[in-house]
């Protein structure tokens, strides 16, 4: 059984970004994958900011970021570019910390003027950390996102566009585990 990790760079504690990865996590769920969601924001500031990949919690999220078949990172678009929560987690990691992973990246933003920070920002530092493949990637407006006291809601007319984005990227990471058993 393939494991897909969900990468959160929101710092936000209400984030429609992570809202999001756990609607994708609940459609990559359904496929027979093993599931866990990181949310970079629960992770010590000050190792984050001083740049110590020695702290036990840090070394503990890259170990579960390196054993991973694949990876969702998702992150609001803030000043044309992901977060710098994320960077600094990013930045952390050995050189080659993605090397055969498959990655989808995703970005929630409140315009679409951001929709290419995707491919600008964060597609070339998933490359330089080794990522085998990465996926077309996905940005959603803030307002497909809402909340409702049974759980976050994606609006139906972008789950039409965005669910075959995630059923691909899933299908990829189960061939790809198949073929590696």
């Amino acid at each position: 059984m393939p494991s897909v990790l969900l990468l959160s760079g929101s710092p936000s504690a209400t984030s429609r970004t992570t809202a999001l990865l756990h609607l994708v996590a609940d459609r990559i769920r359904s496929d027979d994958t093993e599931v866990d969601l990181l949310e970079v924001r629960d992770l010590p500031p000050a190792a984050l900011l001083s740049g110590d990949a020695s702290d036990p919690a840090i070394a503990e999220a890259a170990a579960l970021l390196q054993t991973a078949d694949a990876l969702v990172v998702g992150s609001p678009i803030y000043k044309a570019s992901y977060t710098g929560l994320l960077k600094a987690f990013l930045d952390l990691l050995p050189q080659y910390a993605l090397r055969g992973t498959s990655v989808l990246p995703l970005a929630t933003g409140g315009t679409p003027a951001h929709v290419l920070a995707i491919d600008y920002a964060l597609r070339p530092v998933l490359v330089s950390l080794g990522a085998e493949h990465v996926a077309q990637g996905w940005f959603v407006l803030d307002k497909a996102v809402t909340f409702a006291p049974d759980g976050p809601r994606l609006d139906e007319a972008v789950a039409a566009q965005l669910w075959p984005v995630v059923d691909g990227f899933t299908e990829r990471v189960l061939r790809e585990s198949a073929v590696l058993l």
